[in-house]
């Protein structure tokens, strides 16, 4: 695992409250090491001397945090921060922030952040966060098909306007985030004010304290029980649209351990015919002949190179277990390709 500098991807719909975030979380003292990246046709600035310098590439805030615009090529702005920081021509940063706009499919960034391999020796992808507005989230859920996929792939679920939400309204959206994304902590916003605690380090591996956050991660009961939900709703008519039955998730596991070639053969197969529509795919993989568990992490057709994490999960039954958050794909084709590409022996499980 990359012990570069960990990176978050803030997205949410038009309005959500990413800039009001951004503007709290960095005037708080254990933000001040952290480098910002804006898309250029992003939102109104963070504060005054950004909106006044926003036509020089790096910004040195208030607070100390650096903050540039991407103009252009994402990569070379993220090489160009790297190698300025190494020079010590911008000061010196322990965390970086990239802001989307507001209808911005967040895939490619992750895309970016995955798989290029120069980007790699500097950064390592932390996670997704996704603003959702309490307000009117459930209107936006309804109307926008961007800001379903952006919370189905956060790691965090930012719930904000929450002083100004109905607390009807508001016990809905988090039932319906909580069936689209089972397994991001929801965390409750007013005026954007909220610990960093409860957003960053979503990441599966702490290079600081060398430990795995992969049973929080994956969750795979709360997948299942989604999975159930889904059909439930499916079952009985209810509109498409209005509860995401399109986008869902759901996870698989084996008791045995797999063959890894097998596995490979598998998971190729499903990118190669339907990776649009596999909007994130995580693992965690006892491969046969092997004592230490293997890290699968997709974004549609990006992966991570799979990663050997030092040891099991305290409590783990060692299970291989996958989960996936997909767009009009179903369970059941998942899971009879997985048996066919993976069952060798009558003793091999798949639930």
């Amino acid at each position: 695992m990359s012990d570069g500098v960990p990176v978050s991807v803030i997205t949410g719909f038009l309005g959500s409250g990413k800039t009001t975030l951004l503007r709290h979380l960095l005037s708080l003292p254990e933000m001040g090491e952290t480098a910002v990246v804006i898309n250029e046709f992003g939102e109104i600035g963070l504060d005054h001397t950004l909106v006044e310098s926003s036509r020089e590439d790096t910004v040195l805030l208030n607070s100390g945090c650096l903050c540039c615009t991407v103009r252009g090529d994402l990569v070379k702005t993220l090489q160009s921060l790297a190698i300025r920081r190494v020079r010590g021509e911008v000061p010196e940063f322990k965390r970086l922030v990239i802001e989307t706009t507001g209808l911005a499919d967040p895939a490619p960034i992750l895309h970016t952040l995955m798989n290029d391999p120069i980007l790699a020796r500097d950064y390592r992808l932390d996670g997704v966060i996704a603003v959702v507005d309490g307000a009117n989230g459930l209107a936006t859920l309804d109307a926008h098909r961007e800001s379903v996929k952006q919370a189905a792939v956060a790691d965090r679920l930012l719930l904000s306007k929450t002083d100004i939400a109905a607390p009807g309204d508001t016990a809905t959206l988090e039932e319906r985030l909580r069936a689209l994304n089972p397994a991001a902590p929801i965390v409750r916003s007013a005026q954007g004010q909220v610990a960093p605690s409860a957003l960053f380090g979503a990441g599966l591996y702490d290079p600081e304290t060398k430990t795995s956050d992969v049973q929080a991660w994956l969750k795979a009961e709360a997948y299942k029980d989604a999975e159930q939900t889904h059909h439930h709703h499916h079952d009985h008519g209810h509109d498409v649209n209005r509860h995401n039955d399109a986008i869902h998730a759901f996870a698989l596991e084996r008791s045995e351990p797999v063959e890894w070639d097998r596995l490979v053969d598998w998971i190729e197969m499903l990118v190669t015919l339907y990776g649009a529509q596999i909007l994130r795919i995580k693992g965690l993989v006892n491969v046969a002949g092997d004592d230490k568990p293997v890290v699968l992490h997709g974004v549609q057709h990006v992966f991570h190179p799979p990663a050997r994490l030092d040891a099991w999960p305290k409590d783990s039954n060692r299970h291989t277990q996958i989960v996936f958050i997909v767009n009009g794909l179903e369970q059941e084709m998942f899971r009879h390709t997985m048996a066919a590409f993976l069952d060798k022996s009558e003793g091999a499980q798949t639930r």
